[in-house]
């Protein structure tokens, strides 16, 4: 027998969720995250616990169009049957849209060549649509787009962002990153904050808007922010933009 005979077969897939009542993407006790959803999925479909892994986390609340996890199983049906099994199992708010067979050696993470997440705001007397306030930070000051377009611009490429991140009490993680894009774009009271990078830190794209709002509110000035990534430490001036504006849009590889 040939090791492609007896090595199950590694699939790589697709995921989109509205984050708003999960616990993030990584599993918990209490069973509520994304991870802890889609492989109660996999075991109701194949008869047996299927590990997933993910191409790394979302926040609770935070949502995703292109979040992508890989699992190994044998599964003789084909992609569209994987798919129409999903849909049997998963609740409407979590919806696989790609599934097909990849190598062995792909991993959802390690195989990642970096990530592309939009940031919805909604600001001015206006305000956000009542169906709006899920997915974006609604605030009834209007906000100085070129001062922060002009402080985005202080922000791109490859910097030690630990100003930027959030993360305490664990092993750090390299705080290197290429920031590729950081675009502001919009009219009127509708803005969205594209971010594109090999990489982001705990909580750093969020940090990374709560800077650009900060300026925008005339708080910070492009300088200011500018000598915050070169302090290279974390201060109360850099604030965490609330989760449900965040969307993971796309996980990119070779």
């Amino acid at each position: 027998m040939t090791d492609s005979e007896t090595q199950p077969q590694r699939w790589k897939c697709t995921v989109a969720y509205d984050g708003t009542r999960f616990a993030g993407w990584q599993s918990q006790a209490s069973g509520d995250a994304i991870q802890d959803v889609l492989e109660r999925c996999l075991a109701g479909i194949f008869g047996r616990e299927i590990r997933i892994h993910g191409s790394g986390r979302t926040d609770s609340g935070v949502h995703a169009r292109g979040q992508v996890f890989h699992f190994d199983a044998d599964w003789p049906h084909g992609a569209a049957k994987l798919l129409a099994a999903f849909r049997t199992w998963l609740p409407p708010t979590i919806q696989v849209r790609m599934a097909r067979p990849v190598a062995a050696n792909f991993h959802a993470r390690f195989s990642a060549r970096g990530k592309i997440y939009d940031y919805e705001i909604r600001h001015g007397g206006g305000g956000a649509d009542p169906f709006e306030y899920p997915f974006c930070w609604a605030m009834p000051h209007r906000l100085d787009v070129a001062a922060m377009r002009a402080a985005a611009g202080r922000l791109t490429g490859r910097h030690d962002f630990s100003a930027f991140s959030a993360r305490r009490g664990e092993p750090p993680e390299d705080p290197v990153r290429t920031l590729r894009r950081l675009v502001v774009n919009g009219r009127g009271g509708r803005l969205r904050i594209a971010a594109e990078g090999d990489g982001f830190l705990y909580k750093m794209v969020r940090s990374l808007v709560g800077a650009l709002v900060s300026t925008g509110l005339g708080k910070l000035t492009p300088d200011d922010v500018a000598g915050i990534l070169k302090s290279e430490e974390r201060t109360h001036h850099v604030k965490t933009a609330p989760p449900q504006g965040l969307c993971l849009i796309k996980v990119l590889y070779r």
